[in-house]
Protein backbone atom coordinates (compact mmCIF):
# COMPACT_ATOMS: atom_id res chain seq x y z
CA UNK A 1 0.00 0.00 0.00
CA UNK A 2 2.59 2.40 1.26
CA UNK A 3 4.78 1.92 -2.58
CA UNK A 4 1.16 2.31 -4.05
CA UNK A 5 -0.04 5.26 -2.65
CA UNK A 6 2.46 6.85 -0.40
CA UNK A 7 1.79 7.83 3.14
CA UNK A 8 -0.95 10.61 2.89
CA UNK A 9 -3.09 7.44 1.33
CA UNK A 10 -1.92 5.58 4.72
CA UNK A 11 -2.89 8.98 6.38
CA UNK A 12 -6.16 8.83 5.26
CA UNK A 13 -6.75 5.21 6.07
CA UNK A 14 -5.46 5.81 9.80
CA UNK A 15 -8.15 9.03 10.63
CA UNK A 16 -10.51 6.77 8.60
CA UNK A 17 -10.39 3.76 11.08
CA UNK A 18 -9.88 6.58 14.00
CA UNK A 19 -12.83 8.16 12.38
CA UNK A 20 -15.37 4.66 12.64
CA UNK A 21 -14.09 4.02 16.38
CA UNK A 22 -15.06 7.14 17.33
CA UNK A 23 -18.65 7.00 15.63
CA UNK A 24 -19.43 3.09 16.64
CA UNK A 25 -17.15 1.94 19.56
CA UNK A 26 -19.08 -0.47 20.16
CA UNK A 27 -21.47 -1.98 17.19
CA UNK A 28 -22.04 -5.19 19.31
CA UNK A 29 -22.83 -3.66 22.28
CA UNK A 30 -26.60 -4.65 23.45
CA UNK A 31 -28.59 -3.48 26.46
CA UNK A 32 -30.91 -1.07 28.01
CA UNK A 33 -29.98 2.32 28.77
CA UNK A 34 -32.10 5.11 30.95
CA UNK A 35 -33.75 7.19 28.65
CA UNK A 36 -36.25 9.52 31.04
CA UNK A 37 -36.85 9.24 34.76
CA UNK A 38 -40.66 10.32 36.34
CA UNK A 39 -39.87 13.10 38.65
CA UNK A 40 -42.09 11.07 41.56
CA UNK A 41 -40.27 8.15 40.86
CA UNK A 42 -38.00 6.73 43.58
CA UNK A 43 -35.59 5.76 41.32
CA UNK A 44 -34.48 9.10 41.14
CA UNK A 45 -34.81 9.52 44.87
CA UNK A 46 -31.66 7.56 45.12
CA UNK A 47 -29.31 9.36 42.74
CA UNK A 48 -30.23 7.27 39.44
CA UNK A 49 -29.63 9.30 36.13
CA UNK A 50 -30.81 9.13 32.58
CA UNK A 51 -28.02 8.07 30.45
CA UNK A 52 -26.80 5.47 32.53
CA UNK A 53 -27.12 2.25 30.87
CA UNK A 54 -28.96 -1.16 33.45
CA UNK A 55 -26.52 -3.95 33.78
CA UNK A 56 -28.60 -6.49 36.39
CA UNK A 57 -31.89 -6.34 38.05
CA UNK A 58 -32.26 -7.70 41.29
CA UNK A 59 -29.62 -9.92 40.21
CA UNK A 60 -30.12 -10.98 36.59
CA UNK A 61 -28.38 -9.58 33.95
CA UNK A 62 -30.05 -7.41 31.42
CA UNK A 63 -28.86 -8.00 27.83
CA UNK A 64 -32.22 -6.15 25.90
CA UNK A 65 -35.61 -4.74 26.11
CA UNK A 66 -37.10 -7.93 26.74
CA UNK A 67 -35.00 -9.06 29.65
CA UNK A 68 -36.17 -5.94 31.19
CA UNK A 69 -39.57 -5.80 30.77
CA UNK A 70 -39.60 -9.92 31.80
CA UNK A 71 -37.59 -8.15 34.95
CA UNK A 72 -39.96 -5.56 35.82
CA UNK A 73 -42.70 -7.31 35.30
CA UNK A 74 -42.07 -9.43 38.52
CA UNK A 75 -42.04 -6.82 40.19
CA UNK A 76 -45.13 -6.08 40.55
CA UNK A 77 -46.15 -6.73 44.39
CA UNK A 78 -48.96 -9.08 45.73
CA UNK A 79 -51.90 -7.36 47.05
CA UNK A 80 -52.22 -6.60 50.48
CA UNK A 81 -55.39 -6.83 52.44
CA UNK A 82 -56.09 -3.34 53.99
CA UNK A 83 -59.22 -3.26 57.10
CA UNK A 84 -60.55 0.15 57.91
CA UNK A 85 -62.85 0.80 61.00
CA UNK A 86 -64.88 4.08 59.95
CA UNK A 87 -67.81 5.81 62.47
CA UNK A 88 -69.97 3.57 59.91
CA UNK A 89 -69.04 0.48 60.10
CA UNK A 90 -65.49 -1.67 58.65
CA UNK A 91 -64.72 -1.90 55.36
CA UNK A 92 -61.90 -4.48 53.98
CA UNK A 93 -60.23 -4.58 50.30
CA UNK A 94 -56.69 -5.11 48.79
CA UNK A 95 -54.59 -2.97 47.54
CA UNK A 96 -51.55 -2.53 45.06
CA UNK A 97 -50.37 0.64 44.14
CA UNK A 98 -52.63 3.12 46.01
CA UNK A 99 -54.82 2.59 48.93
CA UNK A 100 -57.69 5.09 47.20
CA UNK A 101 -58.25 7.89 50.21
CA UNK A 102 -57.06 10.68 52.15
CA UNK A 103 -58.44 12.44 55.60
CA UNK A 104 -58.80 16.03 56.21
CA UNK A 105 -58.01 17.74 59.25
CA UNK A 106 -60.97 16.25 61.05
CA UNK A 107 -60.04 12.45 59.84
CA UNK A 108 -62.55 12.11 57.99
CA UNK A 109 -62.74 10.05 55.06
CA UNK A 110 -62.23 11.62 51.22
CA UNK A 111 -62.19 8.59 48.67
CA UNK A 112 -60.86 8.54 45.23
CA UNK A 113 -63.13 7.56 42.23
CA UNK A 114 -61.81 3.97 42.35
CA UNK A 115 -62.36 3.31 45.88
CA UNK A 116 -64.94 1.17 47.46
CA UNK A 117 -68.32 2.70 48.49
CA UNK A 118 -68.33 4.31 51.61
CA UNK A 119 -70.88 6.00 53.33
CA UNK A 120 -70.59 10.35 53.32
CA UNK A 121 -69.11 11.62 56.66
CA UNK A 122 -66.94 8.42 57.58
CA UNK A 123 -64.41 9.30 60.56
CA UNK A 124 -61.28 7.26 59.98
CA UNK A 125 -60.83 5.00 63.57
CA UNK A 126 -58.18 2.78 62.67
CA UNK A 127 -56.10 0.70 59.88
CA UNK A 128 -55.43 -2.94 60.00
CA UNK A 129 -56.14 -2.34 64.31
CA UNK A 130 -53.90 0.12 64.87
CA UNK A 131 -55.50 3.52 65.82
CA UNK A 132 -55.33 6.53 63.62
CA UNK A 133 -55.18 9.58 66.17
CA UNK A 134 -54.39 12.73 63.66
CA UNK A 135 -53.54 13.21 59.58
CA UNK A 136 -49.92 13.36 60.50
CA UNK A 137 -50.07 9.70 62.16
CA UNK A 138 -51.85 8.70 59.50
CA UNK A 139 -49.52 9.66 56.79
CA UNK A 140 -47.10 7.87 58.64
CA UNK A 141 -48.82 5.25 58.85
CA UNK A 142 -49.73 5.12 55.27
CA UNK A 143 -46.16 5.04 53.73
CA UNK A 144 -46.52 1.37 55.30
CA UNK A 145 -49.80 0.23 53.91
CA UNK A 146 -48.57 0.04 49.90
CA UNK A 147 -46.97 -3.70 49.14
CA UNK A 148 -43.60 -2.86 47.60
CA UNK A 149 -40.31 -4.96 46.89
CA UNK A 150 -37.09 -4.30 47.23
CA UNK A 151 -35.35 -3.30 43.63
CA UNK A 152 -32.08 -3.54 43.18
CA UNK A 153 -30.65 -1.93 39.82
CA UNK A 154 -27.01 -1.80 38.96
CA UNK A 155 -25.90 0.00 36.08
CA UNK A 156 -22.80 0.55 34.26
CA UNK A 157 -21.66 3.54 36.91
CA UNK A 158 -23.37 2.19 40.18
CA UNK A 159 -25.73 0.32 42.02
CA UNK A 160 -29.17 1.57 43.05
CA UNK A 161 -31.16 0.31 45.91
CA UNK A 162 -35.09 1.37 46.41
CA UNK A 163 -38.85 0.26 47.50
CA UNK A 164 -40.86 0.03 44.49
CA UNK A 165 -44.41 -0.38 44.34
CA UNK A 166 -44.42 -1.76 40.65
CA UNK A 167 -43.64 0.80 38.55
CA UNK A 168 -40.35 2.45 38.92
CA UNK A 169 -41.14 5.26 36.68
CA UNK A 170 -38.13 4.53 34.60
CA UNK A 171 -38.45 4.76 30.60
CA UNK A 172 -35.52 2.93 28.65
CA UNK A 173 -34.16 3.08 25.38
CA UNK A 174 -31.82 -0.03 23.43
CA UNK A 175 -28.10 0.93 24.70
CA UNK A 176 -27.11 3.50 22.32
CA UNK A 177 -23.70 2.10 20.22
CA UNK A 178 -23.13 5.51 18.67
CA UNK A 179 -21.40 8.65 19.86
CA UNK A 180 -22.63 10.82 17.62
CA UNK A 181 -25.14 13.51 19.58
CA UNK A 182 -28.20 13.69 17.32
CA UNK A 183 -29.86 17.47 17.08
CA UNK A 184 -33.31 18.43 17.65
CA UNK A 185 -34.05 17.64 13.84
CA UNK A 186 -33.18 13.90 14.16
CA UNK A 187 -34.54 12.77 17.32
CA UNK A 188 -37.50 15.10 17.50
CA UNK A 189 -38.36 17.51 20.61
CA UNK A 190 -38.54 21.10 21.69
CA UNK A 191 -35.70 23.82 21.52
CA UNK A 192 -35.81 26.94 23.24
CA UNK A 193 -33.59 30.29 22.70
CA UNK A 194 -33.57 32.55 26.20
CA UNK A 195 -32.88 35.80 26.34
CA UNK A 196 -32.08 36.80 30.30
CA UNK A 197 -33.58 40.02 31.41
CA UNK A 198 -31.33 42.07 33.82
CA UNK A 199 -31.37 45.98 34.45
CA UNK A 200 -27.15 46.00 34.87
CA UNK A 201 -24.93 44.09 32.85
CA UNK A 202 -24.95 40.30 32.24
CA UNK A 203 -21.34 38.80 33.37
CA UNK A 204 -20.23 34.99 32.00
CA UNK A 205 -20.81 33.87 35.70
CA UNK A 206 -24.36 34.73 35.65
CA UNK A 207 -24.72 32.99 32.82
CA UNK A 208 -23.20 29.79 34.22
CA UNK A 209 -24.79 30.05 37.25
CA UNK A 210 -28.64 30.17 34.77
CA UNK A 211 -27.16 27.31 32.86
CA UNK A 212 -26.65 25.30 36.03
CA UNK A 213 -30.10 25.78 37.91
CA UNK A 214 -31.70 25.19 34.26
CA UNK A 215 -29.52 21.51 34.10
CA UNK A 216 -30.79 20.99 37.61
CA UNK A 217 -34.29 22.09 37.57
CA UNK A 218 -34.89 20.00 34.04
CA UNK A 219 -32.78 17.19 35.37
CA UNK A 220 -34.87 16.65 38.60
CA UNK A 221 -38.26 17.30 36.50
CA UNK A 222 -37.40 13.71 35.14
CA UNK A 223 -36.21 14.87 31.42
CA UNK A 224 -34.16 13.42 29.09
CA UNK A 225 -31.35 14.43 26.66
CA UNK A 226 -31.31 17.83 28.11
CA UNK A 227 -28.50 20.14 26.10
CA UNK A 228 -28.03 23.66 27.73
CA UNK A 229 -25.35 25.96 25.93
CA UNK A 230 -24.68 29.80 26.37
CA UNK A 231 -25.35 31.57 22.75
CA UNK A 232 -24.26 35.21 21.55
CA UNK A 233 -25.07 37.42 18.35
CA UNK A 234 -23.18 39.40 16.39
CA UNK A 235 -23.59 42.01 18.70
CA UNK A 236 -22.53 40.12 21.72
CA UNK A 237 -26.01 39.80 23.16
CA UNK A 238 -26.15 36.96 25.75
CA UNK A 239 -28.62 34.22 25.24
CA UNK A 240 -29.47 30.42 26.67
CA UNK A 241 -29.94 27.73 24.13
CA UNK A 242 -31.51 24.84 25.56
CA UNK A 243 -32.78 21.88 23.29
CA UNK A 244 -34.61 18.85 24.75
CA UNK A 245 -35.38 15.50 23.38
CA UNK A 246 -38.63 14.28 23.40
CA UNK A 247 -40.20 17.25 25.38
CA UNK A 248 -43.60 18.89 24.93
CA UNK A 249 -43.53 22.65 24.50
CA UNK A 250 -45.98 23.16 27.66
CA UNK A 251 -43.66 21.33 29.89
CA UNK A 252 -40.78 23.37 28.99
CA UNK A 253 -42.55 26.42 29.03
CA UNK A 254 -43.87 25.50 32.19
CA UNK A 255 -40.02 24.97 33.51
CA UNK A 256 -37.97 27.77 32.07
CA UNK A 257 -40.53 30.97 31.23
CA UNK A 258 -40.62 31.51 35.31
CA UNK A 259 -37.39 32.46 37.32
CA UNK A 260 -39.47 30.43 39.81
CA UNK A 261 -39.10 32.10 43.33
CA UNK A 262 -40.98 30.40 46.01
CA UNK A 263 -41.51 32.02 49.30
CA UNK A 264 -43.48 31.30 52.33
CA UNK A 265 -44.30 33.92 54.17
CA UNK A 266 -46.48 34.72 57.73
CA UNK A 267 -47.74 38.11 56.94
CA UNK A 268 -45.48 40.01 55.64
CA UNK A 269 -42.40 37.68 57.39
CA UNK A 270 -40.67 35.14 54.98
CA UNK A 271 -40.04 31.77 56.96
CA UNK A 272 -38.00 29.50 54.12
CA UNK A 273 -37.25 29.95 50.05
CA UNK A 274 -37.15 27.59 47.83
CA UNK A 275 -33.48 25.69 47.04
CA UNK A 276 -31.34 23.36 49.33
CA UNK A 277 -30.45 25.96 51.76
CA UNK A 278 -33.88 26.17 53.43
CA UNK A 279 -35.32 22.98 52.11
CA UNK A 280 -32.97 20.26 51.99
CA UNK A 281 -35.71 17.65 51.36
CA UNK A 282 -38.75 17.37 49.29
CA UNK A 283 -40.81 14.50 49.16
CA UNK A 284 -41.75 13.02 45.35
CA UNK A 285 -43.09 9.60 46.60
CA UNK A 286 -46.21 9.31 45.43
CA UNK A 287 -48.92 7.34 47.73
CA UNK A 288 -46.69 7.77 50.72
CA UNK A 289 -46.13 11.33 51.59
CA UNK A 290 -46.77 13.14 48.17
CA UNK A 291 -50.73 12.34 47.11
CA UNK A 292 -53.48 13.98 45.21
CA UNK A 293 -55.89 14.57 47.99
CA UNK A 294 -59.45 14.82 46.47
CA UNK A 295 -60.72 16.12 43.34
CA UNK A 296 -64.80 17.62 43.29
CA UNK A 297 -66.89 19.00 40.52
CA UNK A 298 -66.57 22.99 41.58
CA UNK A 299 -69.05 24.12 39.13
CA UNK A 300 -70.61 23.88 35.38
CA UNK A 301 -67.69 21.75 33.50
CA UNK A 302 -65.19 22.71 35.85
CA UNK A 303 -63.44 20.40 38.58
CA UNK A 304 -60.39 20.61 40.93
CA UNK A 305 -57.81 18.81 42.32
CA UNK A 306 -55.92 19.47 45.91
CA UNK A 307 -52.13 17.92 45.91
CA UNK A 308 -49.97 17.87 49.18
CA UNK A 309 -46.06 16.96 49.84
CA UNK A 310 -43.84 17.11 52.85
CA UNK A 311 -40.66 18.88 52.59
CA UNK A 312 -38.00 19.27 55.51
CA UNK A 313 -37.06 22.20 56.77
CA UNK A 314 -33.14 23.28 57.79
CA UNK A 315 -32.62 24.28 61.44
CA UNK A 316 -32.19 27.81 60.47
CA UNK A 317 -35.81 27.99 58.55
CA UNK A 318 -37.44 25.86 61.55
CA UNK A 319 -35.81 28.77 64.15
CA UNK A 320 -36.81 31.34 61.52
CA UNK A 321 -40.32 29.41 62.40
CA UNK A 322 -40.40 29.34 66.11
CA UNK A 323 -39.75 32.79 66.19
CA UNK A 324 -42.14 34.65 63.59
CA UNK A 325 -45.04 32.40 65.34
CA UNK A 326 -44.12 32.85 68.66
CA UNK A 327 -45.20 36.39 68.82
CA UNK A 328 -48.59 35.57 67.07
CA UNK A 329 -52.11 35.33 68.94
CA UNK A 330 -53.95 31.97 69.02
CA UNK A 331 -57.71 31.97 67.45
CA UNK A 332 -60.54 29.31 68.80
CA UNK A 333 -63.06 27.82 66.43
CA UNK A 334 -65.05 24.89 66.37
CA UNK A 335 -63.12 23.43 63.86
CA UNK A 336 -59.83 23.66 66.20
CA UNK A 337 -57.09 26.26 67.57
CA UNK A 338 -55.24 27.85 64.94
CA UNK A 339 -52.92 31.46 65.11
CA UNK A 340 -54.66 34.04 64.21
CA UNK A 341 -51.86 34.39 60.80
CA UNK A 342 -51.73 31.44 58.07
CA UNK A 343 -48.40 30.47 56.31
CA UNK A 344 -49.04 31.75 52.61
CA UNK A 345 -47.16 30.57 49.59
CA UNK A 346 -46.14 32.45 46.64
CA UNK A 347 -44.74 31.81 43.50
CA UNK A 348 -42.74 34.26 41.62
CA UNK A 349 -45.02 36.88 43.43
CA UNK A 350 -48.46 34.86 42.88
CA UNK A 351 -49.85 33.39 46.06
CA UNK A 352 -50.28 29.81 45.61
CA UNK A 353 -52.17 28.61 48.42
CA UNK A 354 -52.76 29.41 52.18
CA UNK A 355 -52.29 26.92 54.94
CA UNK A 356 -53.82 27.30 58.73
CA UNK A 357 -51.08 26.73 61.37
CA UNK A 358 -52.02 24.56 64.44
CA UNK A 359 -51.59 26.29 67.63
CA UNK A 360 -49.52 23.42 69.26
CA UNK A 361 -47.11 24.71 66.44
CA UNK A 362 -46.84 28.03 67.94
CA UNK A 363 -42.83 28.76 68.69
CA UNK A 364 -41.84 25.56 67.82
CA UNK A 365 -39.54 24.85 65.27
CA UNK A 366 -41.00 22.58 63.02
CA UNK A 367 -38.70 20.84 60.55
CA UNK A 368 -41.48 18.47 59.25
CA UNK A 369 -43.99 21.42 56.52
CA UNK A 370 -46.82 19.85 54.41
CA UNK A 371 -47.26 22.00 50.78
CA UNK A 372 -50.72 22.00 49.54
CA UNK A 373 -51.93 23.40 46.30
CA UNK A 374 -54.54 22.82 43.66
CA UNK A 375 -54.99 21.48 40.02
CA UNK A 376 -57.85 22.48 37.47
CA UNK A 377 -60.02 21.39 34.47
CA UNK A 378 -62.82 20.96 32.37
CA UNK A 379 -62.82 17.31 34.12
CA UNK A 380 -62.05 15.47 36.96
CA UNK A 381 -59.62 13.57 35.01
CA UNK A 382 -58.04 16.86 33.52
CA UNK A 383 -58.00 18.22 37.13
CA UNK A 384 -56.19 15.46 38.27
CA UNK A 385 -53.17 16.05 35.56
CA UNK A 386 -53.07 19.38 36.06
CA UNK A 387 -52.77 19.05 39.90
CA UNK A 388 -49.83 16.52 39.70
CA UNK A 389 -48.03 18.89 36.59
CA UNK A 390 -48.72 22.03 39.30
CA UNK A 391 -47.09 19.44 42.26
CA UNK A 392 -44.22 18.50 40.31
CA UNK A 393 -43.49 21.69 39.24
CA UNK A 394 -43.56 23.39 42.31
CA UNK A 395 -41.27 20.36 43.92
CA UNK A 396 -38.66 21.20 41.24
CA UNK A 397 -38.12 24.40 42.18
CA UNK A 398 -38.23 23.90 46.13
CA UNK A 399 -35.29 21.57 44.81
CA UNK A 400 -33.51 23.46 42.82
CA UNK A 401 -34.43 27.09 44.01
CA UNK A 402 -35.01 29.89 41.49
CA UNK A 403 -32.75 31.64 38.84
CA UNK A 404 -30.25 34.31 39.19
CA UNK A 405 -32.08 36.51 36.59
CA UNK A 406 -35.43 36.50 34.71
CA UNK A 407 -35.61 34.61 31.50
CA UNK A 408 -37.82 35.66 28.61
CA UNK A 409 -38.06 33.29 25.39
CA UNK A 410 -37.66 34.28 21.97
CA UNK A 411 -38.21 31.10 19.66
CA UNK A 412 -39.14 28.25 20.63
CA UNK A 413 -39.54 25.25 18.39
CA UNK A 414 -40.73 21.72 18.60
CA UNK A 415 -39.92 18.64 16.28
CA UNK A 416 -41.85 15.51 16.64
CA UNK A 417 -39.58 12.04 16.68
CA UNK A 418 -41.50 10.55 14.02
CA UNK A 419 -40.32 13.39 11.56
CA UNK A 420 -36.72 13.18 13.11
CA UNK A 421 -36.56 9.48 11.99
CA UNK A 422 -37.96 10.79 8.24
CA UNK A 423 -35.38 12.96 8.20
CA UNK A 424 -32.72 10.80 8.91
CA UNK A 425 -34.16 8.27 6.03
CA UNK A 426 -34.30 11.65 3.62
CA UNK A 427 -30.80 12.82 4.62
CA UNK A 428 -29.89 9.12 3.53
CA UNK A 429 -31.12 8.57 0.43
CA UNK A 430 -30.50 12.37 -0.48
CA UNK A 431 -26.78 11.86 0.22
CA UNK A 432 -26.64 8.03 -1.78
CA UNK A 433 -28.38 10.12 -4.82
CA UNK A 434 -26.34 13.09 -4.62
CA UNK A 435 -23.15 10.86 -4.58
CA UNK A 436 -24.33 8.56 -7.92
CA UNK A 437 -25.23 11.97 -9.38
CA UNK A 438 -21.67 13.52 -8.57
CA UNK A 439 -19.89 10.68 -9.99
CA UNK A 440 -22.24 10.59 -13.03
CA UNK A 441 -21.16 14.07 -13.48
CA UNK A 442 -17.44 13.45 -13.46
CA UNK A 443 -17.45 10.62 -15.60
CA UNK A 444 -19.23 12.57 -18.22
CA UNK A 445 -16.59 15.03 -17.94
CA UNK A 446 -13.38 12.54 -17.67
CA UNK A 447 -14.91 9.72 -18.99
CA UNK A 448 -12.65 8.10 -16.83
CA UNK A 449 -13.17 6.14 -13.94
CA UNK A 450 -9.75 6.34 -12.63
CA UNK A 451 -10.66 9.78 -12.04
CA UNK A 452 -14.33 9.25 -10.62
CA UNK A 453 -13.26 6.29 -8.42
CA UNK A 454 -11.26 8.28 -5.93
CA UNK A 455 -13.27 11.01 -6.17
CA UNK A 456 -16.26 8.91 -4.63
CA UNK A 457 -13.83 7.23 -2.18
CA UNK A 458 -12.18 10.76 -1.12
CA UNK A 459 -15.67 12.23 -0.53
CA UNK A 460 -17.18 9.06 1.50
CA UNK A 461 -14.15 9.18 3.33
CA UNK A 462 -14.23 12.76 4.08
CA UNK A 463 -17.94 12.47 5.34
CA UNK A 464 -16.86 10.00 7.70
CA UNK A 465 -13.64 11.63 9.09
CA UNK A 466 -16.42 14.52 9.69
CA UNK A 467 -18.77 12.14 11.99
CA UNK A 468 -16.17 10.99 13.61
CA UNK A 469 -14.51 14.49 14.81
CA UNK A 470 -18.21 15.46 15.61
CA UNK A 471 -18.40 12.21 17.49
CA UNK A 472 -14.98 13.17 19.43
CA UNK A 473 -16.21 16.10 20.19
CA UNK A 474 -19.83 15.87 21.44
CA UNK A 475 -21.28 18.24 18.49
CA UNK A 476 -24.90 17.81 17.75
CA UNK A 477 -25.48 16.37 14.52
CA UNK A 478 -28.81 18.98 13.66
CA UNK A 479 -29.90 20.12 10.45
CA UNK A 480 -27.69 23.27 10.57
CA UNK A 481 -24.30 20.72 10.91
CA UNK A 482 -25.97 18.34 8.03
CA UNK A 483 -26.12 21.58 6.06
CA UNK A 484 -21.55 22.68 7.03
CA UNK A 485 -21.19 18.82 5.86
CA UNK A 486 -22.84 18.84 2.47
CA UNK A 487 -20.80 22.72 1.74
CA UNK A 488 -17.36 21.16 3.11
CA UNK A 489 -17.74 18.15 0.84
CA UNK A 490 -19.60 20.32 -2.30
CA UNK A 491 -15.80 22.25 -1.81
CA UNK A 492 -14.16 19.57 -1.80
CA UNK A 493 -15.40 18.19 -5.20
CA UNK A 494 -14.43 21.21 -6.70
CA UNK A 495 -10.62 21.30 -5.01
CA UNK A 496 -10.26 17.67 -6.56
CA UNK A 497 -11.94 19.07 -9.91
CA UNK A 498 -8.67 21.55 -9.63
CA UNK A 499 -6.43 19.17 -8.81
CA UNK A 500 -7.57 16.42 -11.26
CA UNK A 501 -7.32 19.59 -14.32
CA UNK A 502 -3.55 21.09 -12.96
CA UNK A 503 -2.54 16.95 -13.67
CA UNK A 504 -4.20 16.56 -16.79
CA UNK A 505 -2.97 19.93 -18.42
CA UNK A 506 -1.00 19.01 -22.14
CA UNK A 507 0.57 22.22 -21.78
CA UNK A 508 3.44 23.92 -19.89
CA UNK A 509 5.42 20.38 -20.58
CA UNK A 510 8.27 22.10 -18.25
CA UNK A 511 6.16 21.46 -15.11
CA UNK A 512 6.28 18.16 -13.38
CA UNK A 513 3.62 16.41 -11.56
CA UNK A 514 4.69 17.31 -8.07
CA UNK A 515 4.67 21.52 -9.66
CA UNK A 516 1.12 20.68 -11.04
CA UNK A 517 -0.09 19.26 -7.51
CA UNK A 518 1.81 22.14 -6.00
CA UNK A 519 -0.16 24.74 -7.92
CA UNK A 520 -3.01 23.23 -7.74
CA UNK A 521 -3.03 23.21 -3.85
CA UNK A 522 -1.85 27.12 -3.69
CA UNK A 523 -5.57 27.58 -5.50
CA UNK A 524 -7.11 25.06 -2.67
CA UNK A 525 -4.87 26.75 0.70
CA UNK A 526 -6.03 30.60 -0.88
CA UNK A 527 -9.77 29.02 -1.35
CA UNK A 528 -9.46 26.99 2.41
CA UNK A 529 -8.57 30.98 3.93
CA UNK A 530 -11.37 32.32 2.56
CA UNK A 531 -14.07 29.75 3.42
CA UNK A 532 -12.59 29.90 6.99
CA UNK A 533 -13.03 33.23 7.62
CA UNK A 534 -16.21 33.75 6.42
CA UNK A 535 -17.59 31.13 8.50
CA UNK A 536 -16.29 32.73 11.77
CA UNK A 537 -19.22 34.94 11.91
CA UNK A 538 -21.48 32.90 11.76
CA UNK A 539 -20.54 31.13 14.35
CA UNK A 540 -22.38 33.79 16.02
CA UNK A 541 -25.09 34.34 14.10
CA UNK A 542 -28.88 34.00 14.32
CA UNK A 543 -27.86 33.63 18.56
CA UNK A 544 -26.08 30.35 17.84
CA UNK A 545 -28.90 28.59 15.70
CA UNK A 546 -26.60 28.55 12.82
CA UNK A 547 -23.27 28.00 14.85
CA UNK A 548 -23.34 23.80 13.73
CA UNK A 549 -23.22 24.70 10.19
CA UNK A 550 -20.22 27.36 10.81
CA UNK A 551 -18.00 24.78 13.12
CA UNK A 552 -18.91 21.59 10.91
CA UNK A 553 -17.98 23.71 7.84
CA UNK A 554 -14.61 25.10 8.98
CA UNK A 555 -13.78 21.67 10.34
CA UNK A 556 -14.66 20.16 7.06
CA UNK A 557 -12.30 21.94 4.73
CA UNK A 558 -9.64 21.73 7.43
CA UNK A 559 -9.97 18.04 7.10
CA UNK A 560 -10.21 17.78 3.67
CA UNK A 561 -7.24 20.30 3.07
CA UNK A 562 -4.97 18.76 5.25
CA UNK A 563 -5.77 14.87 5.08
CA UNK A 564 -8.34 13.98 2.15
CA UNK A 565 -7.46 16.62 -0.80
CA UNK A 566 -3.51 14.90 -0.34
CA UNK A 567 -4.31 11.90 -0.48
CA UNK A 568 -6.56 12.15 -3.34
CA UNK A 569 -3.77 13.83 -4.84
CA UNK A 570 -1.37 10.45 -4.33
CA UNK A 571 -3.92 8.69 -5.65
CA UNK A 572 -4.50 10.64 -9.13
CA UNK A 573 -0.57 10.75 -9.46
CA UNK A 574 -0.53 7.34 -9.41
CA UNK A 575 -3.39 6.75 -11.47
CA UNK A 576 -2.70 8.66 -14.14
CA UNK A 577 0.84 8.78 -14.65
Amino acid sequence: MAKLFGPRVLILIFFLFISLLMIDPSPLASGVEIKQIDSISPALEVGMVTGEKIVEINGVKIKDLTDYKTEIEKLEPQPKEIILETSNGVISYEVTSSIGFSVDSNLTIIATEDFVDIQPNSKLISINGEQVESPENFNKLKATLIPKNKVVIKTDKEEYAFLSSGNTGISVQAAKTSNIEKGLELQGGTRVLLEPQSEEEISSSDITNIIDVMNKRLNVYGLADIKIRPAKDLDGQNFILIEIAGATREEVRDLISKQGVFEAKIGEDVVFEGGKRDVPYVCRDDGSCAIIESCSTIGPEQAACNFRFSISLSSEAAKRHADITGKLEVNQSANGDYLEKPLDLYLDGKLVDTLLISSDLQGQEATQISISGPGYGTTEDLAYLDAVSNMNNLQTILITGSLPLKLEIVKMDTISPAMGKEFIKNAFSAGALAILVVGLVIFLRYRKLKVVLPMIITSVSEVIIILGFAALARWNLDLAAIAGIIAAVGTGIDDQIIITDEVLKKREFSLNWKEKIKRAFFIIFSAYVTTVVAMFPLMFAGAGLIKGFALTTIAGVTIGVFITRPAFAAMIEKLLK
